[in-house]
């Protein structure tokens, strides 16, 4: 073998190059793809509809509200380690306390000025913004916002963003002290006409 490999060299290189140049134009040959566009928009002349998403157009609403008349979940097999009983132990908890926190409510809007809500942007210095900021954290009067303590302050501010400082420097717990109390004169001299 050695005499014929040292005799026929040269035929056994190109050979051999013919072989890869053979192996590369296949492989090659079949990685070219052919990328047709169509640049057409929706709104040319002749062009189809925008497709839509059907799925989502034919969709029902999404569920919206509490789900404290929700249907319980099947029970689960006992085979899975007593997850059914654990299930039901959270689907009963939530009615509980679903029931729990309509009483709340209830006894909450019985109290007299509780529920009413107060206008905020009265505070010199608390803006229509800062007042919807408030509003979303569950603060809606003065008697609220006069009662707040340093911590209280601090939790709320830091809640602020950019207007960060402004509940200390224009002093909105005194300002909701004399708003609350109905004070409308002191308001007036201290903090001026609102």
């Amino acid at each position: 073998m050695n005499t014929f490999a040292a005799e026929n060299w040269l035929l056994l290189a190109i050979a051999g190059a013919v072989l890869l140049i053979l192996l590369w134009w296949i492989i090659a040959a079949s990685r070219r793809t052919r990328v047709t566009i169509d640049r057409r928009d929706t709104l040319d002349e002749g062009a189809a509809p925008a497709a839509r998403n059907q799925a989502l157009i034919d969709a029902p609403p999404a569920a919206t509200g509490t789900f404290v008349n929700a249907p319980l979940p099947p029970d689960v097999p006992e085979a899975i380690g007593g997850a059914g009983a654990a299930v039901a132990a959270a689907a009963a908890m939530a009615d509980v306390r679903a029931g729990e926190i309509a009483e709340e409510d209830a006894a909450e809007s019985d109290r007299p000025g509780v529920g009413d809500s107060d206008d905020l942007t009265r505070i010199k210095g608390l803006g229509p913004k800062l007042a919807g900021t408030l509003n979303a954290l569950g603060i809606t009067r003065f008697d609220q916002i006069a009662g707040w303590s340093d911590a209280d302050i601090d939790r709320i501010d830091a809640q602020l963003g950019r207007f960060q400082g402004r509940i200390r420097r224009d002093d909105w717990t005194g300002q909701a002290r004399l708003l609350a109390s109905g004070d409308e004169a002191a308001f007036a001299t201290r903090f001026g006409a609102s």
